[in-house]
């Protein structure tokens, strides 16, 4: 019993519908809706300041759609809701209704009504200053929801308890409503169609029988040929109890516990109340099963763009691209954290800055070529900052640095980004390296006492576009990582060989602009007894005096080339367990090297490239001497593992102090079970008979 709206009713609403807006009058869109469920949404357009939607039920005719009117207002609605949410310029009104129609009619018992439980049209109207504006008819025509109504005594799917009955009784139950030939157990089959196949039923599991007696049951046994030992190991048990029921008793079940990997691809676990996040716990955000990622570097040196961050695990990384490849990161870098298990989300704050130097970040780059669409933005460099309390993560910073390129640049993009850790409490204060001594991996921490620059740490090159000294920038010396770094100078024909001395030596100077280091990682910056280490520099380089061969042209003698710096630590002690580390001493060293211009067929007035570099040793100190060698360790070396390709001390190697692969406690707990096996073997290989034969050869009698 539908009604169909009249059709120039509709095209006259529609037509105001399209073209009110362009006058700026207050548009429901769409005008009309036809409803079928408890709830339905409509956009109001136009000028909607200090407007008022109300909703009215109309009392229709049969066979014609009421016009809308402002008359009919009212505010009893009955069954009917509706709810206004401003957006951007419009106004959402959903209509609810308030009830779900579970049945139909007087008794309720039919599966499927063929009309609808609920038919009415309502009126929505949009108003100003008691003026009517808008209008939208909503005509309703909602089915019963025979779902919640229905009794197990219908024709429903019933999942039987597996501890009892089998999931399929009948699996030969191939064609619904009708009969399987051959499949005894389907109930489509009537009493007569059974007689005609009764002698040649499915056999076994699929012909119903999922319930047999299994082999290992005793009474099995007395139907067939079994073996002797049949009787000492069959089973006594009822049919009710069977292997091909989907459960054998009612017992504890103990979980399966899988490993850390594999539980951390599959799931999030979820945040416990009371501990809330521990070190090196993933940080989770707000979204289900989804962690805070950062993209970092893996083991095999490959950047891995979903790495998850670790709870107090501060980290700097660095990534490179092609810029054919190169796409935006989602926002699952920055989106809300849970900061514990209870409290509130965390909305990172995220500052977006600009640079204007490509040649930090550009690497082989191509020729452009002109076009005419625009540049775009790529990202350089991400730094996130995360305030902890306790447990939990308090706040979250992000200051994300872009660079604008042409549509068409090519090359290679480096991407930086760093996670830092620190206390809600803690200020601007330096940042430790250790507590007390130095951890692996932290920057050395020095200071200028003669208050001449502001250095921090010692640093070296970090190259850029094309590896020149003009461009390079510069990075900490990590604690503990021996490494090597330069850059180019650029030098002409006739370069004048004291200023290139003198240029080289204030690029290798730039490194070291400290006076001191600290010996361990958390040394007061405020106190130079505090364990503070001045750096012993080696005899200068000499810019000022010539040598006789720097008078020829492109030739310059003894110029510093490469600054060394050499780093003495030792292990001064444990905290809990844990090796303190700390700096004995620091010293930086020259050398120098020839500079002759390259020439080709012919020396023209073009630059050359004059390489200058810096490398860092770490060299350990033993804590004590090392234990001297005996004379039989000095004589006879066939013992030396060094120096044989036989080491014989190695033979039980698992055995040994070599082996770091496992605790040693479970080596020789491996070891007394492999020689258990061995004793074991050879008292079931019958020696003894082949030992008393041997004392006691028989006597041969004539």
């Amino acid at each position: 019993m539908g009604f169909l709206p009249p059709i120039p009713l509709l095209l006259g609403l529609l037509l105001l519908g399209f073209l009110g807006p362009l006058r700026g009058d207050l548009v429901f869109i769409p005008p009309f809706i036809r409803m079928s469920g408890p709830e339905v949404s409509a956009f109001l357009v136009g000028d909607i300041e200090n407007v008022t939607v109300s909703l009215a039920t109309l009392q229709e005719e049969a066979g014609v759609l009421p016009v809308p009117t402002c008359g009919l207002q009212s505010n009893e609605t009955g069954d009917w809701s509706v709810t206004v949410t401003p957006s951007v310029g419009a106004l959402e009104v959903t209509v609810r209704l308030r009830r779900r129609p579970w049945r139909c009619g007087a008794n309720g018992t039919e599966p499927l009504a063929e009309a609808p439980c609920l038919l009415q049209t309502l009126l929505l109207s949009a108003a100003r200053s008691s003026a009517c504006s808008a209008h939208l008819l909503v005509q309703a025509e909602i089915f019963a929801d025979s779902s919640r109504s229905r009794s197990a005594s219908e024709n429903v799917t019933v999942i039987p308890n597996q501890v009892y009955q089998p999931l399929g009784p009948c699996p030969c139950n191939l064609t619904a409503r009708a009969c399987d030939v051959r499949c005894c157990c389907d109930q489509d089959c009537s009493w007569a169609a059974k007689q005609l196949f009764r002698g040649a039923c499915l056999p076994g599991v699929f012909g119903g029988e999922v319930n047999p007696p299994f082999d290992q049951l005793c009474t099995a046994g007395t139907t067939g040929h079994v073996p002797d030992w049949f009787p000492l190991l069959c089973v006594q048990s009822s049919l009710a109890n069977s292997p091909f029921l989907g459960h054998f008793y009612h017992g504890a079940i103990s979980p399966r516990h899988r490993p850390g990997f594999e539980a951390s691809l599959h799931s999030v676990p979820k945040l416990s109340p009371d501990s809330g996040y521990r070190q090196g716990d993933p940080i989770r955000t707000t979204e289900k099963e989804v962690y805070f990622t950062v993209p970092q570097v893996s083991l095999a040196g490959q950047c891995v763009h979903d790495a998850p961050v670790g709870f107090l695990q501060s980290f700097g990384t660095e990534c490179t691209t092609h810029l054919d490849a190169y796409q935006e990161r989602g926002g699952a870098g920055i989106a809300k954290v849970q900061g514990s298990a209870t409290g509130a989300p965390v909305t990172p704050t995220v500052t977006y800055e600009e640079v204007a130097n490509p040649g930090r970040f550009l690497t082989a780059t191509g020729v452009l070529l002109s076009s005419s669409l625009a540049p775009r933005k790529v990202t350089v460099e991400e730094h996130y900052v995360f305030r902890w309390d306790n447990n939990t993560v308090t706040e979250i910073s992000v200051r994300i640095v872009q660079l604008e390129i042409s549509a068409h640049q090519k090359g290679i993009l480096t991407q930086r980004f760093t996670v830092k850790f620190l206390n809600r409490n803690s200020g601007n204060e330096k940042e430790l390296s250790g507590n007390p001594g130095y951890q692996l991996g932290k920057p050395v921490r020095a200071l200028n006492a003669n208050a001449t620059s502001n250095a921090t740490t010692l640093h070296v090159w970090q190259s850029a576009e094309r590896s020149l000294c003009t461009s390079a920038t510069l990075r900490p010396i990590s604690f503990g990582e021996n490494m090597q770094s330069g850059c180019l100078l650029e030098v002409g024909i006739s370069e004048n060989c004291t200023r290139l001395r003198e240029s080289a030596a204030e690029r290798l100077g730039s490194l070291v602009q400290a006076t001191h280091v600290a010996a361990r990682g958390n040394s007061d910056s405020s106190d130079l007894t505090d364990g503070w280490l001045e750096i012993l520099r080696g005899d200068p380089p000499n810019t000022s005096v010539d040598l006789a061969a720097s008078g020829v042209l492109g030739i310059c003698p003894a110029v510093p080339a490469q600054l060394h710096i050499r780093i003495l630590f030792a292990d001064a002690g444990a905290v809990e367990g844990v090796t303190q580390q700390e700096i004995l001493g620091v010293e930086t060293r020259f050398s120098t090297a020839d500079w002759q211009y390259q020439c080709g067929l012919t020396c023209e007035d073009k630059a050359d490239l004059f390489p200058v570099s810096a490398s860092v040793r770490f060299i350990k100190i033993p804590a004590q001497p090392p234990r001297p060698l005996t004379r039989f360790q000095i004589s006879f070396t066939e013992y030396d593992c060094n120096r044989n390709d036989v080491c014989w001390p190695q033979l039980l190697y698992p055995l040994t102090q070599y082996y770091r692969g496992e605790p040693y406690s479970q080596c020789v707990a491996k070891g007394l079970l492999l020689v258990s096996l061995l004793l074991l073997a050879v008292f079931l290989s019958n020696p003894w008979a082949r030992v008393c034969r041997a004392r006691h050869p028989a006597t041969v009698y004539h």
